[in-house]
């Protein structure tokens, strides 16, 4: 049966060191950035999904050695895993991913592995349970744990579901990091492709207090007219 070990040695033979070197600037790993001090190998994020197709039925234990794992690579490819396993999963192989997710999150510690992660395994779980647990990540001083709060409820605009995103949304809007500007406009304008009217009413009501990153993310799909009086009218109001 394959291993942690096996998988980590097949992720190191494929380290593409000049590659690594451009995405670890990308996800500004310098002193004093986001991502201050995360190491890569460089693989591309296809291979990195093949890689977790394969190794797929890896144990929840072994799985959590690549997570908790310092290189960056690594840690995707086992979260990835953890988002296979928990959509074949039933009732308490889902909760059991689930909770092994959160109490990992510190080691969940860039943009691309809360987005490619979250909404499958927090949202997935909590579409049917109680949806405290967002807005406690929400109140965290953790950015990212923060992050995972809105990103997650991409599983619940999939289904129509919008309240959790604009309740979060506005306990969002005076959080100071661009990322958080960032994910909570990527949710807003999911909605608003979903239900042009329901975030048109939220920007009525919070456009002027939202943060221009976060304005502009939320109503890029929206037709050019709107766009500009969003703009426009918020810039009077500031």
């Amino acid at each position: 049966m394959p291993t942690a070990a096996d998988l980590l040695a097949r992720i190191h033979s494929l380290a593409d060191p000049p590659r690594a070197v451009a995405v670890a600037r990308f996800f500004q790993t310098g002193p004093g950035q986001y991502g201050e001090g995360d190491q890569f190998l460089g693989l591309p994020m296809p291979q990195q999904r093949q890689l977790a197709r394969k190794f797929r039925g890896l144990p929840m234990a072994e799985v959590e050695q690549l997570v908790q794992n310092p290189w960056h690579d690594c840690r995707s490819v086992g979260l990835i895993i953890w988002t296979l396993q928990f959509a074949k999963a039933g009732p308490a192989g889902r909760q059991a991913v689930y909770e092994r997710y959160l109490q990992n999150r510190g080691f969940i510690n860039n943009w691309d592995l809360v987005d490619i992660t979250c909404p499958t395994i927090v949202g997935g779980y909590l579409l049917m349970q109680d949806r405290a647990p967002l807005y406690e990540l929400a109140a965290e001083n953790h950015l990212w744990s923060q992050r995972m709060s809105i990103v997650s409820t991409l599983a619940f605009i999939r289904q129509g579901q919008f309240a959790d995103t604009f309740a979060l949304a506005e306990q969002l809007l005076s959080y100071p990091h661009d990322l958080i500007h960032k994910a909570t406009g990527w949710m807003l304008r999911e909605v608003g492709k979903r239900n042009e009217d329901a975030l048109e009413e939220f920007l009525a009501d919070h456009a002027p207090q939202m943060p221009r990153t976060m304005l502009r993310y939320a109503i890029e799909k929206l037709p050019a007219a709107r766009r500009q009086y969003h703009l426009q009218t918020t810039k009077k109001t500031r």
